[in-house]
Parts: C-alpha cells; sequence; structure tokens
C-alpha cells in the first residue's frame, strides 16, 4: 500500500496511516500477526496495562447485541510486570508504534505506571479514565473534571511520551472533560470509550452479562462518537483520536471530517481481523478519488 498520502505524526508519534488497533480489541498487537502487515498499520494500542495482574470479571463477559456488543472483560491483563518483561520485547519487533492503555485507582497509581513505562518501545500512553477513584469514593475519574485533570498530571509529571487521554461518553457534557484535561496537559485526547449497557435473559430473568452492566461498542454507538468528536473538536487545539463504530473506510473518513485527526477500530477486529488495514487502503483510494493531496486535508473540514 501507498501510504504517501497517509503518513501522518500524531500527538508527536510518526505513523503511517492515521488509522490504529483501538485498546482492548486489538491484544498487543501480535496476536494479528497472521492476518495483516503490522509495519503497514497506523499504531497499535494495547490492552490495558494495570499495576498488578487482573484476572477480570467472573461469569459472561460479552454479549452481542443489534449493531454491536456488550462487554465486561474487568480488565484482564497480566500486568505492568509481565507486560515489560514478557510482551514489550516481542511488540518492538513489530515495526509499528505500540501505545500502551493504563488503567490504574489512584492518580498517584497511574503516575507510577507512567513513570515504568518511559522505556524504549512504547511510543505513547493512552489513559483510560473510565475506571473508579479508589481513594475517592469509587467515583470514576472520567465523569469529575478535577479527577481527571488530577489523572493527566500525574501522568505527565512522570513520563517523557505523549499522553492520550481516552474519554468516557457517559457524561453530561464531553468537552468539559476534554477541557479539563487539555489544560491539565493532555498532548491528545480518545473518544469514545465505551457507552454503558445492559442486557436481559428472560429466561432466567437475570442479567446476561456477570458484572450486570457493560460497555456498549460497535457500529451502534457510531452516530454518538461522531457527534462527541464533532463537538470536542470545536472545543480543544490538541489532536483528537476518533473511534466508537468504525467498520469501513467512510466511517473513519467522517470521523476525520469531523475533527479527528487519526482514527481507531474497535469491534470490527472482530468481524474482520484485516480491517486497520483494508480502512487504510481505502481512505488513500478515497483521497485518490477526491484529488486530495494528503488525509491531513480533510480533518475537520465538515461544512456546516
Amino acid at each position: 500500500m501507498n501510504t504517501d498520502r497517509l503518513n501522518v505524526t500524531f500527538a508527536g508519534i510518526p505513523m503511517k496511516t492515521p488509522v490504529m488497533g483501538a485498546s482492548g480489541t486489538f491484544g498487543f498487537g501480535v496476536e494479528y500477526s497472521d492476518f495483516l502487515d503490522l509495519s503497514e498499520i497506523g499504531a497499535v494500542i494495547s490492552k490495558g496495562i494495570t499495576p498488578l495482574p487482573r484476572a477480570g470479571n467472573p461469569g459472561v463477559r460479552v454479549a452481542e447485541t443489534p449493531s454491536g456488543m456488550l462487554n465486561c472483560i474487568g480488565l484482564e491483563n497480566p500486568g505492568l510486570d509481565a507486560f515489560k518483561r514478557d510482551i514489550l520485547p516481542r511488540t518492538k519487533q513489530m515495526g509499528t508504534p505500540i501505545i500502551v492503555n493504563i488503567s490504574a485507582g489512584s492518580a498517584e497509581e497511574y503516575g507510577q505506571l507512567a513513570e515504568a513505562l518511559d522505556v524504549d518501545g512504547v511510543a505513547g500512553l493512552e489513559v483510560n479514565i473510565s475506571c473508579p477513584n479508589v481513594k475517592e469514593g469509587g467515583i470514576v475519574f472520567g465523569t469529575d473534571p478535577k479527577a481527571a485533570a488530577a489523572v493527566t498530571g500525574q501522568v505527565k509529571s512522570h513520563t517523557k511520551k505523549p499522553v492520550i487521554v481516552k474519554l468516557s461518553p457517559n457524561v453530561t457534557d464531553i468537552t468539559v472533560m476534554a477541557k479539563a484535561v487539555e489544560a491539565a496537559g493532555a498532548d491528545a485526547v480518545s473518544l469514545i470509550n465505551t457507552l454503558t449497557g445492559m442486557a436481559i435473559d428472560i429466561r432466567s430473568r437475570r442479567p446476561l452479562l456477570g458484572n450486570i452492566t457493560g460497555g456498549l461498542s460497535g457500529p451502534a454507538v457510531k452516530p454518538i462518537a461522531l457527534r462527541m468528536v464533532w463537538q470536542t473538536a470545536k472545543a480543544v487545539q490538541i489532536p483528537i483520536l476518533g473511534l466508537g463504530g468504525i467498520a469501513c473506510w467512510q466511517d473513519a473518513i467522517e470521523f476525520m471530517l469531523a475533527g479527528a485527526s487519526a482514527v481507531a477500530v474497535g469491534a470490527y477486529n472482530f468481524v474482520n481481523p484485516r480491517a486497520v488495514q483494508e480502512i487504510a487502503e481505502g481512505m488513500a483510494q478515497y483521497c485518490e478519488e477526491e484529488g486530495i493531496t494528503h488525509i491531513t486535508d480533510i480533518v475537520g473540514a465538515l461544512v456546516v
């Protein structure tokens, strides 16, 4: 694939294309090596890493929904030490940037994670703030502007890597959150994370998911994600990584027209493991057909 029209620098990270594999759907990247050329994609955003290993939630973790899926994985991951020891050496061989998604239970823990991951082979950090603040009674960092800013400040002060804060859509006004993390030093924001939803087994009359509620993703959330990207692009100066229901190159183009400087593919990777590469190829063809010199020319070019 000729990436001349697609190469971008997002939050200081050079990429061959503006299309990434989204956290939680792309493993650590190496799992997809049988399906596509990892060196030809924009970047890999790892599954969430926490300070200690996590087994995740018990019971049913995934449920299909109309045009989407619910998940309540519970941040299952091998933990920081195992990631650095066993996984990072392998991801270094992929030939594409890896952005490590991090989650923690306090602002201080986020800072500690950031410092421990300020190492060779990590291109940047995506900060998952859709986590409960264990020190403040369980309120989710991503729903409180002050808490989100505190996390961002801690991460920024403990790393030289670009910091991308992943925003939760489960708020009244996502631009308030975006402005808060921008003011605290975030280099970029990614949005959206999953919407909270649930499913019920009508035979047993019980929740289908072991955690009762889960995160909704897939094409069903795309109109909401697109709207939030458009609103946020008008509110902040830092670049936006757009995601939420992207399933084809046309979807990706929509997100960039709305103001995203790059995009990530999530749930659709489970349908088509080659999606990240094929979507980029479609975007390149679109640029050629439309006479667009470079993909960045369409960022925020929506006419309203």
